[in-house]
């Protein structure tokens, strides 16, 4: 099951609305993707220059620690490279997607509970040009301001997104449970 308060882009099911109604509903796995816009790294000019209420980020802060502490026995929080390493705690693992097979460069760190480290599937070699595809030449993103940039960023790559679902997946069934008598619940996903 995914989880937004917007609504879903595809098919599936989907809870539209507050994470927090449905948090308790017994949920194997979580894979939690938190909004960064208070928390990245990148970010944190326009709050430490003034131009942003800081409250804003330590909303944001309260939300991801919510999550990683929800009462949910695996536990995936993915953002960027963010505050949360030095106001909550460092993260388990830090990916790449061309680590994934993608040609896009993008550091995703992952805090983990009850799961272990994503195993790369694809590792790619650094183009000869030393920039990956999404990259400029001063290492930046490429993709332009838009209205909703910051939706085409916070994407997961299908290849990370494939090997969360398989590798974790496979973890939630090889748990504790007589899997003859097992009826699989559905996996919380929040977007």
């Amino acid at each position: 099951m995914s989880c937004d308060l917007l609504p879903a882009e595809t098919e599936g099911n989907h809870y539209q609305g507050d994470v927090f109604d449905i948090i308790g509903n017994d949920w194997d796995l979580m894979i939690g993707h938190p909004p960064c816009t208070y928390l990245s790294v990148s970010g944190m000019h326009w709050t430490t220059r003034g131009l942003r209420d800081p409250q804003l980020t330590i909303d944001a802060l309260e939300f991801f620690r919510k999550l990683l502490d929800a009462p949910i026995p695996k536990i995936c929080i993915e953002n960027p490279i963010s505050v949360a390493s030095t106001r909550i705690r460092k993260p388990d693992q830090i990916i790449q997607p061309w680590q994934f097979g993608h040609h896009e460069s993008k550091a995703t760190s992952l805090w983990l509970k009850g799961l272990p480290l994503l195993k790369h599937t694809n590792v790619l070699k650094t183009p000869e040009s030393g920039r990956w595809d999404n990259q400029t030449a001063s290492g930046q993103n490429k993709l332009a301001p838009s209205a909703d940039r910051w939706k085409l960023r916070s994407k997961t790559y299908q290849g990370i997104a494939d090997a969360m679902a398989n590798q974790w997946g496979a973890e939630v069934l090889e748990g504790d449970r007589d899997e003859s008598q097992w009826e699989p619940k559905l996996q919380l996903s929040l977007l």
